[in-house]
């Protein structure tokens, strides 16, 4: 088997899943018990947020556990516009942002509030100069992603922190669940961001658990009620077991960092150097500005699914775009919003790397790469 569709999900590192057996059989308690159980629990719950914090450059106050970057992202962006509703209703965020961001403002778009969408260039990069031309005098929230999920375009977030440095009364988040580990933290996590998403089984955690840093002195309304956990933002009992392999799995990352990115930025150069010799094949992605690990292409006249399937025969797995609209069948939405035309986006496969792969199977994808090439002739 071979497994390029790391950013649909990663497999949870050894040493993760051993923290999460051990966290779930040794520490049971509950962390908000009085009795030594919880007592225990709570250290461990403090000292993930503790180590998670550090590992992003920021306070523990300011670190808070979710269920995973939807909910981060849902919880940002909600949050955000209740709070913030009393000064203005107007939300910014990128034409190429996920479902879980772009479906949560339209939502609030519903819900009374006012939506703009920034655009992007024929490369999949925001307009910062037409993002500037949207900002109102009522704008209470800009949200643009850090690395797009679709094609891996790098975005501009250090030039659109500089646009908003005065602008001090618009809350700026950023989706970073497929950046971390895979650019630098400082090209995303800037001074001006108040808001971050993060998704653990990103980067070799256990699903079902996230992160949403919020900058401290910034308020957003709560989502969940009840029990007051989380600096009573978000009422639930805490998933300690997968917290404390969230914390260990972004740990490794971040050792790991740089030599798994150049590893992978090597396996693309390599895959993106072969197929832009064949006559037929669309490279949606590049190599400058562009994410180490994703690669998005497709072959004139097949659409994405079948060649998804075509590799899946052999046992090596890609994807069509986003593993959120894969199975309804969409085309690339960032394609569309770059200026693709709908028969060529249908065309878009996903290849995205992990640390886990090696230049053997990139060799093996490419000579099944090319059988597939010769046997479309006739289609294309």
């Amino acid at each position: 088997m071979i497994y390029f569709d790391n950013s649909a999900t990663t497999i949870p590192y050894s040493q993760a899943l051993l923290t999460y057996q051990e966290v779930a059989t040794k520490i049971f308690g509950n962390p908000s018990s009085l009795h030594q159980l919880g007592t225990n629990a709570s250290r461990i719950l403090q000292a993930s947020r503790k180590q998670i914090a550090n590992l992003l450059n920021c306070q523990e106050d300011e670190i808070f556990f979710t269920s995973g970057g939807t909910e981060s992202d849902n919880w940002a962006l909600k949050g955000t516009a209740f709070e913030k509703s009393s000064f203005g209703k107007h939300i910014i965020i990128s034409d190429i942002e996920h479902p879980a961001v772009k479906e949560s403002a339209q939502w609030l778009q519903k819900n009374g509030f006012d939506l703009s969408f920034a655009p992007v260039n024929e490369k999949g990069f925001v307009d910062t100069k037409k993002l500037a031309e949207l900002i109102r005098k009522d704008t209470i929230l800009v949200s643009i992603m850090a690395l797009n999920n679709e094609i891996g375009s790098v975005q501009p977030i250090k030039e659109i922190s500089d646009l908003l440095a005065d602008k001090l009364g618009i809350s700026f988040h950023v989706d970073a669940v497929q950046a971390i580990g895979k650019i630098p933290l400082e090209s995303f996590m800037t001074e001006r961001v108040d808001l971050a998403s993060f998704s653990g089984h990103k980067f070799h955690a256990v699903r079902g658990v996230g992160i949403l840093y919020k900058k401290r002195g910034k308020r957003i309304n709560s989502l969940l009620h009840g029990g007051g956990q989380e600096y009573n933002q978000r009422s639930t009992t805490e998933n300690l077991p997968a917290i404390a392999s969230m914390a260990k799995a972004l740990r490794i990352t971040c050792e790991n960092e740089e030599q798994d990115t150049k590893k992978m930025r090597a396996m693309k150069e390599v895959i993106y150097n072969a197929l832009k010799d064949y006559q037929d094949v669309y490279l949606f992605s590049d190599l400058e500005g562009f994410a180490p690990h994703i690669l998005t292409f497709g072959i004139k006249g097949v659409r994405g699914e079948v060649l998804v399937h075509a590799f899946e025969n052999h046992s090596i797995y890609i994807s069509t775009t986003s593993a959120c609209s894969s199975k309804a069948g969409k085309p690339a939405g960032t394609l569309l919003s770059m200026g693709v035309d709908l028969k060529k986006a249908q065309t878009a496969v996903r290849i995205s790397l992990g640390a886990d792969n090696d230049m053997g199977e990139v060799e093996q994808f490419l000579t099944l790469f090319k059988q597939i090439y010769q046997k479309t002739k006739k289609v294309r």
